[in-house]
C-alpha cells in the first residue's frame, strides 16, 4: 500500500496492553514495524491482583506475526521501570501510550478515599510517572509521540464516576501543557477520549453496543497521532464506534465591565442571558487567547461609569446599522401641512412648500430630523436599543435637537443614514444620552446632521461626566420680530401622518393615562412652527437660506393652544424663545438658527487628476530606531542607570538582533552581552508597535510578540515612549546621506504572483496528470491582504480561480504567507501551529500537497508576469494585439443603444492603456480618445489585460488583486466597468 503509515526504526511503549485498547494499539503499531514495550499489570479492572499472562500473550501474538516485543509487568507507577524495559531492550524510545487505567465506580456518596487515591495514582500519578521517564529520551533526540488517554466522564462528567472523571480529565490538561513545552523539540502530544469494547466498560454498556465498540477503530488514530508525519498537538478526539472527532474549547462572548466601578451581584444578574447565550461564541486555544478579552477591558482603562438603565462603557460610540429612507413631494407638502404651513391657501410664501406643482417648491429644512425620528420609534416598536441602554420609552423625553444642513433639503430622495451614541451625561436625577445621525445623498455627499437628545428620567447619579453648558441667553431688549401662530384642534392627528406613530398624540385615554388632559403635539411639530417663523422672519421664507437650528424643549403644548415665537437677530444667529400664549408658558428654549446671508452655491465634484509621481523619499528602518534609541540614551544616561536590564531584540523578514544594554548604556547590533529579557517579533511589528500603529499588548497576547526571560523586566521599556522622533530622522538621514555612505539598493520585488504560482501548479498537474489521479481530491486556497480564492481540483486534475468545486479540504492563509510557503522561506508547520494558515475540512488531505515541493520554482522567476489561471487566449502579432481602440469603438457601440449602462458607471472615467500606449475616456454615453474634462476616476492596465477584461476572461476585482489594474480616484468606478465585457472577439 503506497501510503501506508510505517513504524519502522520505532519504539512504541503502550501501558494496559495486556486487553482491551491497548492490546489493539500494541498489535497495530507491531504490524506496521514498530517495537513494542507491551505493559500490562495482569490486575482486575477495579485495579486488584496482578498477572504476567495478559502482556505475555501480546508479545507472543506480535511475535507470532512476525514483529517485535518485549513484556513489561511493573505498575504505571513505577515508569521509570517501564521505560528501562524499552531503552534495555531496543536502545530508544519514540511513541508513549498512556493507556492505563481502572474503574471504581460509585456514587460520590458512598466513595471511599481509597476509590479516589487508587483511580488518581493509576490514570494521573502513573501517566506522569510515565511520561516523565520518557521525556528527556524524547527531547534529547528531537522526536517524539505521546498520547494520552481521556473519556467522555472526563468532558461531561459521568454519575457514579466523580473519581474517573476527575482523572480523564486531569491528563488532558496535562498533555496539553506538554504540547506546549514538547512542540520545540518535535514532541508532539495528543489526547484521546475513547469508547471502545474492554474489560471496563463491558460492565456498563449493552452487548449490541459493545460488539460496535471495536477497539481496532480507536487504534486507527492512535497510529496517526503516533506517526512521524503527524503535525498535530494539543489535540482532544473523541473516537469510537467508526466516529472521529477534535473537540475545542468554546465559550460566550460574554459580558464586560469596565473596570473602575462598582460591581454588584445585581450587575451580573442583569447581564446573565449575555454571560451564558452561546449565540455568539469564541473559541480560545491558548491561555494567551483565553485572556485576551481582560486583556482588552484593561486596555480599554477605567470605566466611565453607569447604573441599571446606562451602561455607559457599553453603549458610547456603539455605531447602529445604517438605514435609508425615501421621501417624494407628497411628504414634504404633508410635513409642511402637519407644522401649520398652507393655513392661508392665498399665501404664495407658503404655497412654495405644499404645492409641487407651483413656483419655486421647495422643502422645508426642519424635515431633515423627521427620517431620524422615525426610525428610532421604528427601533423602540421592535425592542431595540444601543447596546447598554436599557430603559423603554416610557422613561424618556426628547429633550433637546440639534439639525445642521450642509445643502438644501432635496424634494425628493433615497438618502442613507449613520447614527452612534455620541455622548451621555449624567444630569443628576437623569441622564442625557446624544445620538448622532449623518445624512447622506445618493452621490454619498454628506447632507445633514441631527443630533438628538434624549432625557432619560431616573438614570442619572452615577457620577458620569454633566455635559458642556448650553444655555442660550436672550438679549435683554424688545424681540426683533414676534410671530403669533394658533395651532389647529386636529394639528397632532395631521402631523402624525409624517411618522410619528406615537399614541400619546393621539389617543386620548393613552394621553391620560399618562397625566395629560387629552393628547399633546408632538415637540416636533412646534419645532417645526419655530423654524418656519425663522424663514418667514429674517430668510424672506426661502428653507433654502437655512443653515442649523438648536432647541430645548421645556415644556408640551396642546392641539389649539397658540405659540408664540419671539426672536433675536444677532448677525447669521436668530435667537428664539416659544411660548404658549394661553399659559404664558415657554415650551422652546435655549434655541437658535444659523442662517446663510446668500443662497449656498452647489460645490461641484473637483475633477480628480491621476496623481504625480512622487520621488521616493526614505522611509525609517528598524536600524534607524535603534540607532535614535542609541542617541536618545547618550543624553539620558540616568534612564539606563534606573532600568539596569539587558534586552535582545530578535527580528525576523527581514532577520535582524540588536542588543540593548541598559548596564553599559550602549546600543549594538547583533547578540552583545548576555539577554536577562528577549523579545522576539517582526521587523513589521517592531515597527508598527514604534509608531504607535500597534498596541505591544496586543502583539503579546496575540502571539506576534514572545518574550522570554526576565518578562517583568519588559514593562521598564516603557521609557522608549519618551524618545525624540527627530533621533530616528537623524539617523536615517545619516544613513541615506550626509557623510555616511548611501544605503545600498534594496533588491528588486520579485513579480511572482500568487496567480503566477496557481498557473505554474497547472502547468506540472497538465504535465503530471499521475499527480492528480494518486491524490484524487479538491482543495481550496482562500488568500487574504489581497484576497482570491483558488481551487485545485484534483479529481479532475485542474486550477482555476474563484469556488469552482467543492472542496474536501480549504486552506486559509495570507498572500504574503502562501508566496513564503511556496518559495521555501516559511514552513507549513510552523505557519499552521501558529495560527497563520487554517486547514478545514479533510485535514489529513492537507499532508498529500507536498508535490508542489517538486513544481520548479526557477521557471517562476524567470517569467515573473506569467498569468494567472484562465483560458488561453489565441494567440495575436503585431498590430492585432493592441485591442483597445476596437473595443471602445464596440463600447461606444452599446453606449449608443443603451444609453441606460453610463448611469451605471457614475463617473467620467479615464482609460489609461499601456503596451501599446493610449487613452480613452467613457463620460455619460460618449466615448473619446484622450482625456475627458471632469474626469473622477483613472483605471491603468495593460492592452492585453484589457482585452481579457473585455472577453469575460477576467474580472477587474481579479486584475486589481494581482496588482494587474491601478485605480486612481473614484475607486466605485472600478466595480461598474462590467458592460465592457462581451466588446472583444
Amino acid at each position: 500500500m503506497a501510503n501506508e503509515l510505517r513504524f519502522d526504526g520505532r519504539v512504541a511503549i503502550v501501558t494496559g496492553a495486556g486487553n482491551g485498547l491497548g492490546r489493539s494499539h500494541a498489535l497495530l503499531l507491531a504490524s506496521r514495524g514498530a517495537k513494542v514495550v507491551v505493559n500490562d499489570l495482569g490486575g482486575a479492572h477495579t485495579g486488584g491482583g496482578r498477572s504476567s499472562a495478559a502482556a505475555d500473550a501480546v508479545v507472543a501474538e506480535i511475535r507470532a506475526a512476525g514483529g517485535e516485543a518485549v513484556a513489561n509487568y511493573d505498575s504505571v507507577e513505577d515508569g521509570a521501570s517501564i521505560v528501562k524495559s524499552a531503552i534495555d531492550a531496543f536502545g530508544r524510545v519514540d511513541i508513549v501510550v498512556n493507556n492505563a487505567g481502572i474503574l471504581r465506580d460509585v456514587s460520590f456518596a458512598k466513595m471511599t478515599e481509597q476509590d479516589w487515591e487508587l483511580v488518581y495514582r493509576v490514570h494521573v500519578l502513573g501517566a506522569y510517572r510515565v511520561t516523565a521517564a520518557a521525556w528527556p529520551y524524547l527531547r534529547e533526540q528531537k522526536y517524539g509521540r505521546v498520547i494520552f488517554t481521556s473519556s467522555a466522564a472526563g468532558i461531561y462528567g459521568n454519575f457514579g464516576q466523580a473519581n474517573y472523571s476527575m482523572a480523564k480529565l486531569g491528563v488532558a490538561g496535562f498533555a496539553n501543557t506538554l504540547a506546549i513545552e514538547g512542540r520545540k523539540s518535535n514532541v508532539l502530544v495528543n489526547t484521546i477520549a475513547p469508547i471502545a469494547g474492554s474489560r471496563m466498560t463491558e460492565t456498563v454498556l449493552p452487548k449490541e453496543l459493545l460488539d460496535a465498540l471495536k477497539p481496532e477503530y480507536v487504534s486507527a488514530l492512535v497510529a496517526v497521532l503516533g506517526h512521524e508525519s503527524s503535525e498535530e498537538t494539543g489535540g482532544l478526539f473523541e473516537v469510537g464506534g467508526g466516529f472521529y472527532s477534535k473537540l475545542r474549547w468554546e465559550r460566550t462572548e460574554g459580558a464586560t465591565f469596565r473596570l473602575g466601578r462598582a460591581l454588584s451581584p445585581e450587575d451580573v444578574r442583569g447581564r446573565w442571558g449575555d454571560i451564558t447565550s452561546f449565540a455568539k461564541t469564541t473559541h480560545p486555544g491558548s491561555v494567551a487567547e483565553s485572556m485576551q478579552s481582560i486583556m482588552n477591558n484593561v486596555e480599554a482603562g477605567p470605566s466611565r461609569g453607569g447604573n441599571e438603565f446606562i451602561d455607559v462603557d457599553a453603549a458610547l460610540g456603539y455605531e447602529f446599522p445604517e438605514f435609508t429612507s425615501r421621501h417624494d413631494e407628497r411628504d414634504m407638502a404633508l410635513y409642511a401641512l402637519g407644522v401649520g404651513a398652507g393655513r392661508d391657501p392665498l399665501d404664495a410664501a407658503d404655497l412654495r412648500y405644499v404645492f409641487e406643482l407651483g413656483d419655486g417648491f421647495q422643502a422645508l429644512p426642519t424635515y431633515a430630523v423627521v427620517p431620524v425620528v422615525n426610525a428610532i420609534l421604528e427601533m423602540g416598536k421592535r425592542g431595540e436599543s444601543a447596546p447598554g441602554l436599557n430603559f423603554g420609552l416610557d422613561r424618556v423625553l426628547h429633550g433637546e435637537q440639534y439639525t445642521e444642513l450642509l445643502a438644501p433639503w432635496p424634494t425628493k430622495a433615497k438618502l442613507k443614514h449613520r447614527s452612534r451614541v455620541k455622548a451621555i451625561y449624567d444630569k443628576g436625577k437623569g441622564a442625557v444620552v446624544v445620538n448622532e445621525t449623518k445624512t447622506f445623498d445618493e452621490s454619498g455627499a454628506l447632507l445633514a446632521v441631527n443630533e438628538v437628545s434624549t432625557f432619560v428620567r431616573g438614570a442619572g447619579g452615577f457620577g458620569g461626566d454633566r455635559g458642556p453648558a448650553s444655555d442660550v441667553a436672550v438679549p435683554e431688549r424688545a424681540p426683533d420680530a414676534v410671530i403669533e401662530e394658533k395651532t389647529a384642534e386636529n394639528q397632532a392627528l395631521l402631523y402624525r401622518l409624517s411618522g410619528d406613530w406615537n399614541p400619546l398624540h393621539v389617543d386620548p385615554g393613552f394621553a391620560q393615562a399618562f397625566g395629560f388632559p387629552r393628547p399633546i403635539l408632538h415637540g416636533l411639530c412646534s419645532f417645526g412652527y419655530a423654524g418656519r417663523h425663522v424663514l418667514r422672519a429674517f430668510a424672506n421664507n426661502d428653507g433654502r437660506l437655512f443653515k442649523s437650528i438648536r432647541v430645548r424643549f421645556a415644556d408640551t403644548v396642546l392641539p389649539g393652544e397658540t405659540l408664540v415665537t419671539e426672536m433675536w437677530r444677532e448677525g447669521d444667529r436668530v435667537i428664539l424663545r416659544c411660548k404658549v400664549k394661553e399659559r404664558d408658558k415657554a415650551v422652546i428654549t435655549n434655541a437658535v438658527v444659523e442662517l446663510h446671508r446668500e443662497l449656498p452655491a452647489s460645490k461641484p465634484a473637483p475633477a480628480a487628476a491621476p496623481p504625480a509621481k512622487a520621488a521616493p523619499q526614505a522611509e525609517p528602518t528598524s536600524a534607524d530606531i535603534f540607532a535614535g534609541m542609541g542617541r536618545f540614551l547618550g543624553r539620558n544616561a540616568e534612564i539606563a542607570k534606573k532600568v539596569g536590564k539587558v534586552f535582545q531584540f530578535k527580528l525576523s523578514a527581514p532577520n535582524s538582533v540588536w542588543t540593548v544594554d541598559l548596564k553599559a548604556n550602549a546600543v549594538t547590533a547583533g547578540e552583545g552581552a548576555k539577554p536577562e529579557c528577549t523579545l522576539d517579533l517582526s521587523d513589521a511589528d517592531f515597527m508598527d508597535m514604534c509608531t504607535g500603529k500597534a498596541n505591544p499588548m496586543k502583539l503579546f497576547t496575540s502571539g506576534k510578540l514572545k518574550i522570554s526571560g526576565d518578562v517583568m523586566a519588559s514593562q521598564k521599556l516603557d521609557f522608549l515612549q519618551k524618545m525624540d522622533p527627530k533621533d530616528v530622522l537623524d539617523a536615517m538621514r545619516e544613513r541615506v546621506g550626509g557623510s555616511a555612505p548611501a544605503a545600498p539598493a534594496a533588491p528588486a520585488a520579485s513579480g511572482v504572483t500568487s496567480g503566477a504560482v496557481f498557473a505554474a501548479i497547472g502547468g506540472y498537474l497538465a504535465a503530471h496528470p499521475e499527480v492528480a489521479k494518486s491524490v484524487g481530491k479538491v482543495y481550496q486556497f482562500r488568500l487574504s491582504d489581497p484576497a482570491s480564492v483558488w481551487t485545485l481540483d484534483l479529481k479532475a486534475g485542474t486550477v482555476s480561480e474563484g469556488e469552482t468545486a467543492k472542496p474536501e479540504c480549504t486552506l486559509d492563509l495570507s498572500d504574503a504567507d502562501f508566496m513564503a510557503m511556496t518559495a521555501g522561506k516559511a514552513n507549513p508547520m510552523k505557519l499552521f501551529t501558529s495560527g497563520k494558515l487554517k486547514i478545514s475540512g479533510d485535514v489529513m488531505a492537507s499532508q498529500k500537497l507536498d508535490f508542489l515541493q517538486k513544481i520548479d520554482r526557477s521557471a517562476l522567476e524567470a517569467a515573473p508576469a506569467a498569468a494567472p489561471v484562465a483560458a488561453a487566449a489565441p494567440a495575436t502579432t503585431g498590430p492585432a494585439a493592441a485591442g483597445a481602440p476596437a473595443i471602445f469603438k464596440a463600447v461606444a457601440e452599446r453606449l449608443a443603444a443603451n444609453p441606460s449602462l453610463a448611469e451605471e458607471l457614475g463617473a467620467v472615467t479615464v482609460f489609461n492603456v499601456l503596451e501599446p500606449d493610449g487613452q480613452w475616456s467613457i463620460a455619460g454615453a460618449s466615448v473619446t480618445q484622450g482625456k475627458a474634462p471632469g474626469a473622477t476616476a483613472f483605471l491603468s492596465l495593460r492592452d492585453e489585460d484589457l482585452v481579457a477584461l473585455a472577453r469575460g476572461e477576467v474580472d477587474a476585482r481579479s486584475l486589481y488583486q494581482q496588482g494587474r489594474l491601478r485605480v486612481d480616484g473614484d475607486v466605485r468606478a472600478a466595480h461598474r466597468i462590467g458592460f465592457i465585457k462581451g466588446t472583444a472577439g
